[in-house]
């Protein structure tokens, strides 16, 4: 199995539970190699290894630039849809250059596809919102959809992984001093899913029969109020001080638009459907193990 991206929030705890399975994972990294299980790579240069491709089962593409990193100026929006469409693009091409190639490629993408859709449930099969993750996400996705005919690509439309690291990094801080409050209304539908259970799902749609979009979130949805209050409660700490939905579009502009304030009450209907077992199933469930980490 070859892993880009292993080194990330998502990618650590997927090694860390595909090895324990007893699969060998390799890494693509942008350093010099450490040992026998890393190999170089240059994604915006082109450069990776093809013949890495005859020797594994699976490709999971992590990679790209963080979307937690703010502010997003044009500068680093450019740097956001290049580092996916890069690194997608150039693993997709060494598949092509193999004899055989990888029998499945699971690429990462996200539920920003949906845009924001106040009331609506929203599956796989609902159509593209608008915005610029949407677009990103659009373009993302048929970038993996270029692998070879017969690998199996999966795209993984992730929610917000409830873990320390990611977009929670800079929400939990404020949560312990007792700042959080609702954003904006606080109603807008947050898709959240468990760092175990993203990664477990990960594992599970490498065997699955699945291809196209998969939804990655719980399957129980919640606002964005009630996932702080409940991160708030379980701190022992007070909760209740407002953020203006104002005050976040000045702020942060379209960061602050899509990623806090969109409503997608994001369903994981072809996870479900597939078979695969939430180890947890509400937003307070992964709040606790969030915490107990």
């Amino acid at each position: 199995m070859l892993v880009s991206g292993a080194s990330g929030l998502i990618g650590t705890e997927l090694i860390r539970q595909l090895e324990a399975d007893g699969h060998t994972v390799l890494r693509l990294v942008r350093r010099q190699p450490a040992n026998d299980t890393e190999f170089n790579w240059a994604p915006s240069a082109h450069i990776v290894d093809f013949t890495l491709m005859n020797q594994v089962d699976a490709v999971v593409n992590l990679s790209g630039a963080p979307l937690g990193h703010l502010p997003w100026t044009p500068r680093y929006k450019h740097q956001i849809v290049q580092s996916r469409l890069q690194t997608t693009q150039a693993l997709t091409d060494a598949m092509g250059m193999a004899s055989t190639p990888p029998r499945v490629l699971l690429n990462a993408a996200a539920v920003g596809y949906y845009g924001d859709r106040p009331g609506e449930r929203l599956s796989e099969s609902s159509s593209k919102g608008t915005g610029f993750l949407a677009d990103l996400v659009e373009s993302w996705e048929n970038a993996a959809q270029l692998a070879p005919e017969r690998t199996r690509v999966v795209t993984l439309r992730s929610g917000l992984v409830l873990a320390r690291g990611g977009a929670m990094k800079p929400l939990l801080p404020l949560a312990r001093l007792g700042l959080a409050g609702p954003l904006g209304t606080g109603g807008q539908h947050w898709p959240w899913i468990s760092l175990h259970d993203e990664a477990a799902a990960i594992r599970h749609l490498i065997t699955s029969e699945l291809s196209g979009p998969v939804n990655l979130a719980g399957p129980t949805p919640i606002t964005a109020d009630a996932l702080l209050q409940g991160l708030a409660t379980q701190l022992h700490r007070p909760y209740g001080l407002p953020v203006p939905e104002a005050l976040i579009g000045l702020a942060l502009q379209d960061a602050g638009r899509e990623m806090l304030l969109a409503s997608q009450k994001v369903i994981p209907t072809r996870l479900l459907d597939d078979g695969f077992v939430f180890r947890h199933e509400s937003a307070d469930q992964a709040v606790r193990a969030l915490l107990e980490r």
